[in-house]
C-alpha cells in the first residue's frame, strides 16, 4: 500500500473513471460506520444502533436532492452497476427490450447484452438492442433512434455510458420514447459532477425520469452508487433498492459521500469548469503533437474525457503498458469501428484520457501542454519510459495537494498510518 501511494504521488493519473477524495472524506471512510449495518430506510431500520447513521444518510439524501434538483434520491446502491440494476428492477421485467449504447460506442458493461455478460442481459434478463450511433459526431443518431424506438417498442431507453464526450439528445428523444411506452433513464456515472454544477446537460429537465451514477469520477467522492429521480417513481425505486438490490449499504461511504457533496456545493462550479477546460486543452495539445484525437471538428469534447486513435503508433493495449512504465496512467479503449477492423478489447485502437484527478491536484490548461509532451514522448517518439518517468516525477513535485475541497495539511497521496 505504501508503495502504491508513493508511485501515484510521482505519476500522472489520467483514468477518466477515477478521482482522489479529500482527507475530510477519508476521515468518514475510516470511522466506526464501516463496522455497522443499516438495512432499510432511515429511522425504520432492521437493525438497532443506527440513530447517527440515519442522520448522516438523511443529510446525504437532502444534499443529493438539492444539488441535482431532484424530487427523490437514493444513496443505498453500493456502485454504479447496482444503481443501474436498481433502475432495471424498478422499471422493467425480464424479457423487456432496452435500448442502450453498445460497448464499442461508449456503453458500459452494466447495460450490455447477455452474450457479453452484461448486467442488463445476464442478470436482469433484458433483451438489449443498441442505440444507433453517429461515429463522426460521436453521439446517438436521433433520426435512426426514432425509427428503432418505433420498431422495437422498448420498455427503457437508456442514455449515458463510459465514453461520453458530448451531451446526449435526451430532449430530442425523451418524449418520443415515452409516447411509445418507454421509460427514459440516464447513466451519469462519468458526468455526475459536471451535471450537478450546471455543465454538460441537465437530464432530469430534458426528459429523463431516472438518473443513475457512481460517485467517484467527476463527483470526487468515495466509490459508491446513487440515483435521483422523479417523485412518482420513488416507491418502486426504493423497493428495488431494498430489499431488491442492496442489504447493508456501506455506511462509511454514505457519510463520505455527504462530505463530498458538501464540497461540491461549495467548490464544484470552479472545479468542474476547470475539468472541462483541461480536457479540451489536452485534446488540442495532443492533436498539435500529431495524435488523432476524435471529434476534432467539435472541439474534441464537452466533458472530462477525450478519446485518442493511436493506430498510427501501435495498439491501445501495448501503449497503455508503455505509458504505465512512464508513470502515465491511462486506459486502453475500443473505438466505435474497432470490431469491424478485427480489433479486440485487449488490443484496441484507442486510449481514453480523463482530467478530473489532475485538475483536483491543481493543474490548469497550460499544464496540459506539458502532460501532452510526456505522452508524445512515449506514443510518438518511442522514448525510454524510465527517462520519461523521472521527468514526470519532477513535474509532479509541484502538484501534491488536493484542491477544490476542505483544507488539509496532508498531501494527496500521503499514506496515513493508524497505528
Amino acid at each position: 500500500m505504501k508503495e502504491h501511494h508513493s508511485w501515484f504521488s510521482r505519476s500522472l493519473p489520467l483514468i477518466a473513471s477515477e478521482n482522489v477524495t479529500s482527507h475530510a472524506v477519508r476521515e468518514a471512510l475510516i470511522s466506526d460506520f464501516m463496522h455497522r449495518y443499516a438495512e432499510g430506510d432511515p429511522f425504520t431500520r432492521v437493525y438497532a444502533g443506527c440513530r447517527y447513521l440515519d442522520k448522516c444518510e438523511i443529510i446525504c439524501i437532502e444534499l443529493m436532492k438539492e444539488i441535482f434538483r431532484a424530487e427523490y434520491a437514493d444513496v443505498r446502491p453500493v456502485s454504479g452497476v447496482v444503481a443501474n440494476l436498481t433502475m432495471y428492477t424498478a422499471l422493467t421485467e425480464p424479457k423487456d427490450v432496452m435500448l442502450a449504447l453498445s460497448p464499442t460506442t461508449g456503453g458500459h458493461i452494466s447495460m450490455a447484452k447477455k452474450r457479453l455478460g452484461g448486467t442488463a442481459g445476464a442478470v436482469h434478463g433484458l433483451e438489449v438492442e443498441w442505440l444507433p450511433f453517429d461515429e463522426k459526431e460521436m453521439n446517438v443518431d436521433v433520426e435512426q433512434t426514432r425509427k428503432k424506438i418505433a420498431e422495437t417498442k422498448p420498455k427503457l431507453v437508456l442514455f449515458g455510458g463510459s465514453v461520453i464526450l458530448f451531451p446526449y439528445p435526451v430532449r430530442e428523444l425523451s418524449q418520443f420514447a415515452k409516447d411509445h411506452g418507454a421509460h427514459v433513464g440516464y447513466d451519469a456515472a462519468h458526468v455526475a459532477g459536471l451535471i450537478a454544477c450546471g455543465y454538460f446537460q441537465d437530464p432530469l429537465r430534458e426528459g429523463a425520469e431516472v438518473m443513475t451514477m457512481s460517485t467517484h469520477k467527476t463527483l470526487p467522492g468515495p466509490q459508491k452508487g446513487a440515483l435521483v429521480a422523479r417523485k412518482e417513481l420513488s416507491e418502486s425505486l426504493s423497493k428495488a433498492a431494498f430489499p431488491g438490490c442492496v442489504s447493508n449499504h456501506h455506511l462509511h461511504n454514505v457519510a463520505g459521500l455527504a462530505i463530498a457533496l458538501a464540497e461540491l456545493k461549495q467548490f464544484g462550479r470552479e472545479y468542474e469548469g476547470q475539468i472541462i477546460k483541461n480536457a479540451k486543452a489536452l485534446g488540442q495539445a495532443l492533436h498539435e503533437r500529431g495524435m488523432t484525437v476524435l471529434a476534432e471538428h467539435r472541439g474534441f469534447t464537452e466533458s472530462h474525457q477525450i478519446l485518442v486513435d493511436v493506430t498510427k503508433f501501435g495498439d491501445g493495449g501495448t501503449l497503455e503498458k508503455k505509458l504505465e512504465e512512464a508513470a502515465i496512467i491511462v486506459n486502453r479503449n475500443l473505438l466505435p469501428w474497432d470490431i469491424r477492423m478485427g480489433r479486440h478489447y485487449t488490443n484496441p485502437g484507442g486510449l481514453r484520457l480523463g482530467t478530473p484527478e489532475l485538475t483536483r491536484l491543481g493543474m490548469k490548461e497550460s499544464h496540459m501542454s506539458e502532460v501532452a509532451d510526456f505522452i508524445k514522448r512515449i506514443v510518438v517518439d518511442n522514448e525510454d519510459p524510465k527517462k520519461v518517468s523521472a521527468d514526470v516525477a519532477e513535474f509532479r513535485k509541484d502538484f501534491q495537494k488536493i484542491r477544490y475541497g476542505f483544507e488539509s495539511a496532508r498531501e494527496a497521496y500521503e499514506y496515513v498510518p493508524i497505528a
